[in-house]
């Protein structure tokens, strides 16, 4: 995911926590909060409790490739921040891709002229 597109500072995390909203999902937690600029900002939070470094890594790799898959279907706008729950580990691509996309169509974050051709 190119640098401009994440979401990096501790300040940002906190305002999305404090004035965000969010939907909760079995495998991840989704917050959104506008941001006031003209693209989204993505960012990730994975606990040690997850599983170890690899696990922790291969988690922030599907769920980025998901998104970036993604971005061009979306409005644009705003802040995300997925923060997993430990029933992610044991999930395949396939699994965690398609919470996302409930995800986010429950965020209403999907285009109209893109719903069909996300899901």
């Amino acid at each position: 995911m190119q640098r401009p597109l994440r979401l990096r500072r501790s300040a940002d995390f906190a305002r999305l926590r404090e004035s965000g909203r969010a939907w909760r999902h079995p495998l991840f937690t989704l917050s959104v909060a506008p941001n006031g600029l003209t693209n989204n900002r993505y960012g990730f939070i994975i606990s040690k409790h997850v599983g170890n470094a690899v696990v922790r890594n291969l988690i922030r790799r599907r769920l980025r490739e998901a998104l970036r898959l993604r971005d061009s279907h979306l409005l644009s706008g705003y802040d995300l921040v997925i923060i997993a729950r430990n029933a992610i580990a044991d999930q395949s691509y396939t699994m965690i891709s398609a919470a996302l996309d409930e995800m986010l169509s429950r965020a209403r974050l999907v285009k109209p002229e893109s719903q069909k051709s996300v899901e």
